[in-house]
């Protein structure tokens, strides 16, 4: 599993992994989806294009991580996986990521959206030698 649960006192902790930055974020991603969702299957009949930048990596995975809320609270999407994903670092302070999605309306689901947002608590995206580190909070 490219990620897993930590403990933690009222929210959502995760870490995810990956051999690369976009490896590292699609764990995150997976981590999300399965705290919105459970082990409900979406089936993706949407796609969707979606695209942020931001200042570092991780004010980059808040904003990567925070679409699909806004996706979902604004227009009943439920994203079902990444199709594609592209980080490019454009400066040392510049980062933007491109991603398709594909998903379903949410109203074909039944499950418990217990996520209010991201946070920045405790969140940290670390380049080792050999894998990317991503920490997240979760406000549930």
């Amino acid at each position: 599993m490219p990620y897993r649960f930590l403990e933690h006192t009222a929210d959502v902790k995760f870490l995810a992994e990956g051999k690369t930055i976009e490896e590292a974020f699609l764990s995150a991603f997976s981590a999300l989806n399965e705290t919105i969702k459970g082990k409900i299957k979406v089936k993706n009949r949407i796609k969707k294009k979606i695209s942020v930048s931001g200042t570092d990596l991780e004010n980059l995975l808040y904003k990567f991580l925070e679409e699909f809320l806004f996706l979902l609270d604004s227009q009943g999407f439920l994203a079902g996986k990444i199709e594609k994903i592209k980080i490019n670092e454009k400066s040392e302070k510049n980062f933007e990521l491109k991603a398709e999605i594909s998903g379903d309306k949410s109203d074909n689901y039944k499950f418990t959206n217990n996520v209010k947002a991201i946070t920045y608590n405790e969140m940290f995206v670390k380049k080792q030698s050999k894998k990317i580190t991503c920490q997240v909070v979760i406000d549930v």
